[in-house]
């Protein structure tokens, strides 16, 4: 089995610092030679480290005053309650979305089955891109009952929100009923649109919304930039 290079273990490990609070948006890291001695290489492997985290985009250099922390991940709750502007907001980030594709098809077989639909009915398939402070950090694909919620490309079109899209087709609250979480490696396409490497860790979510009567009005997967969010699983 290969090994891994020592510059992209010291670059995991200062992502890693980076996430437990360690070091905060805007603090200087330690110098390319402090960093040397703690991991016992050179400053070229160092600098190698630090290149590829300023490419990620968790860190900037300044010249010849250092490397700083770009920022810091965003805090995003999991609860009964999907609501990914209200979370951002009330964790104290500026969140927007961008679509990248909104489009009414047929399901997928995965998709007729947990939205309980029949066989060659039709879904609206929304994918987009989460941002905080203009920072992407999640990529998304939602699928939707489209014979319900005919007004919901629109809506989304138009506002951007899928809480304002299912209100304007009569669906007034929903609440998450499930949520699977795994680890993943992100692809040409979602490094792409996170602005990260190709095979650098990411966090998937496959998520199920319904509404107050528990008929599941959306089938969501999301993937996560791992090192520029928390996820906290709360109790309800």
């Amino acid at each position: 089995m290969p090994r891994t290079p020592i510059w992209k273990s010291i670059a995991r490990t200062l992502a890693n610092d980076i996430a437990s609070g360690q070091y905060t948006k805007g603090e200087k890291l330690p110098t390319e030679a402090k960093l040397a001695t703690r991991f016992g290489v050179n400053r070229h492997t160092v600098r190698h480290a630090l290149a590829a985290m300023t490419e990620d985009g968790l860190v900037l250099p300044r010249r010849g005053a250092g490397v700083f922390v770009s920022h810091t991940p965003t805090e995003y709750p999991i609860g009964t309650r999907v609501r990914f502007h209200q979370n951002l907001r009330a964790a104290g980030h500026l969140p927007t979305k961008e679509i990248l594709s909104l489009e009414t098809r047929t399901a997928m077989a995965e998709e007729a089955c947990h939205l309980g639909l029949k066989d060659g009915a039709k879904v609206h398939a929304y994918e987009g891109l989460s941002l905080a402070y203009a920072q992407p950090i999640a990529v998304f694909r939602s699928v939707f009952p489209a014979a319900r919620l005919a007004a919901l490309p629109d809506v989304l079109r138009e506002t951007r929100s899928v809480t304002a899209a299912l209100a304007a087709c009569g669906v007034s609250d929903y609440t998450r009923i499930s949520t699977r979480l795994t680890a993943k490696l992100a692809t040409a396409t979602q490094a792409l649109h996170l602005r990260i490497r190709e095979g650098t860790p990411i966090l998937r979510t496959v998520n199920i919304n319904a509404d107050l009567h528990g008929t599941p009005v959306e089938f969501g997967h999301t993937w996560f930039a791992g090192d520029r969010v928390t996820l906290t699983l709360e109790a309800e």
